[in-house]
């Protein structure tokens, strides 16, 4: 017996492929310079610096929370960085590390303060985005840091075998994303706590150390672009990253990571961030005003939620 298909199930598995699909085709008829190699090299380059930080986020929504904080972390971990190299001749490479440990310890905090201090994400990180700023605008005075080694640099500018580093960062860090998700304790607790998270403590889990992970990792991926973003400008500045939490927020909910937890996936980000990532091409290629790429993204965002209730209404 023939089985029917279920046209309904499969738009609603399929649907961000499917848009994604037609923003490609409508905007390569109406520009001739989108789909060249070089164009969608840059697309995914630029999708590279928050779509990493999606990356870690897509943990901390998958536990049913939010971190408001990134943009933030970005910038007080950029600074440090930079004021290490600069100000005080430190190698680029201790540098990273420290500024990963401070992106980690900020994630750390937020975590502790979700689940020790029963306080609600949206409060803790929101808080945590003054905080991180201000420190931000201590350490570097307001002015920009500038001016690295040429070494350095390579992270946001160099290339490997023709592709750019950021993007095989961000493939990477998709790529182990992925394997945690789906193959270690981690990723599993990760799904559980979103799930029902009062079934995974009854099983005697410790919900507050992966809760708390969840807010390491995004927080360590905060640093990770920060680093990207301070190579490639050649400059870190109090102001980094500032809005970017709406585009990781947005990647990962029109990815089908669902606001309410326990249900998503790192390809879905992935498509999600790229989606995001091409728009914005696409509105520059065509002399879109910045203005209206702003009214744009915002209604991305009210369309993703829009859609995030749909699909859990529909399950």
């Amino acid at each position: 017996m023939e089985k029917k298909i279920d046209w309904k199930q499969l738009l609603k598995n399929n649907g961000i492929l499917l848009v994604f699909f037609l923003i490609i085709m409508g905007l390569s008829i109406m520009s001739p310079y989108f789909l060249t190699v070089t164009n969608i090299l840059n697309i995914i380059r630029q999708t590279s610096i928050y779509g990493i930080i999606a990356v870690g986020m897509t943990f901390v929504i998958l536990t049913g929370g939010i971190d408001l904080s990134v943009g933030s972390i970005l910038a007080l971990s950029g600074a440090v960085a930079a004021g290490m190299m600069k100000n005080n001749d430190v190698a680029p490479l201790i540098a990273a590390l420290v500024a990963i440990m401070v992106g980690g310890g900020i994630g750390l905090v937020n975590g502790l303060l979700i689940t020790f201090g029963k306080i609600a994400p949206f409060v803790v990180t929101l808080g945590m985005v003054t905080i991180a700023r201000g420190l931000t605008l201590i350490y570097t005075g307001g002015y920009p840091i500038s001016g690295f080694t040429d070494g350095y640099r390579q992270l946001g500018g160099g290339y490997v075998l023709g592709i750019p580093i950021p993007v095989i960062i961000f493939l990477a860090t998709v790529a182990l994303a992925w394997f945690i998700l789906n193959h270690t304790r981690l990723g599993r607790y990760t799904y559980a706590i979103g799930g029902n998270e009062e079934t995974v403590k009854l099983s005697g889990i410790n919900v507050r150390f992966y809760k708390s992970m969840a807010y390491v990792i995004v927080g360590i991926m905060s640093s990770l672009s920060a680093l990207i973003l301070t190579a490639r400008l050649n400059s870190a500045e109090a102001v980094a990253g500032q809005g970017y939490e709406l585009d990781v927020i947005a990647a990962v909910v029109i990815g089908g990571t669902s606001l309410s937890g326990g249900r998503g996936s790192i390809i879905g980000t992935l498509i999600g961030a790229l989606l995001i990532g091409t728009i914005n091409n696409g509105m520059n290629l065509l002399g879109i005003s910045p203005y209206f790429q702003q009214v744009v993204k915002g209604a991305l965002i009210i369309g993703a939620v829009i859609l995030d209730r749909l699909r859990d209404e529909t399950n």
